[in-house]
């Protein structure tokens, strides 16, 4: 579960590192957030000469967490770290050009197709 001000680590190649959560999308007491769900970040570390810089505001998708996520045949899935993917603003395709680690597959049900044809592992 993702809540404001959770640390989070940002997997594509957009030149962020490090982001931190403060703000959930789609209602406004929504405390948690969950795998597929928009998330607005700042960027606490950035690489240097890359596209996204430390401060900017941005939004990302979730995909992965560290909670056990249900699955709709039942069984659960879990990572070893959360982390979201920068996309544009009202749209859902990423800014960057690859995305690092594995993707799970429901992303691709809920719209974000873009993100797992890029990803090299859909688990």
């Amino acid at each position: 579960m993702i809540q404001p001000r959770s640390i989070i680590k940002i997997t594509d190649n957009s030149g962020a590192k490090i982001g931190r959560v403060f703000k959930i999308l789609g209602s406004s007491k929504k405390r948690w957030a969950k795998i597929g769900e928009v998330v607005v970040l700042s960027v606490q570390k950035a690489e240097p000469r890359k596209m996204a810089k430390k401060k900017d505001i941005l939004y990302g998708v979730i995909v992965r967490q560290r909670q056990p996520f249900r699955r709709a045949d039942g069984s659960y899935i879990r990572f070893d770290e959360n982390a979201v993917v920068i996309i544009e603003k009202g749209k859902k395709d990423p800014i960057a050009g690859r995305v690092f680690g594995p993707i799970p597959r429901e992303l691709a049900e809920l719209g974000f197709k873009k993100i797992a044809s890029l990803a090299p592992e859909i688990v």
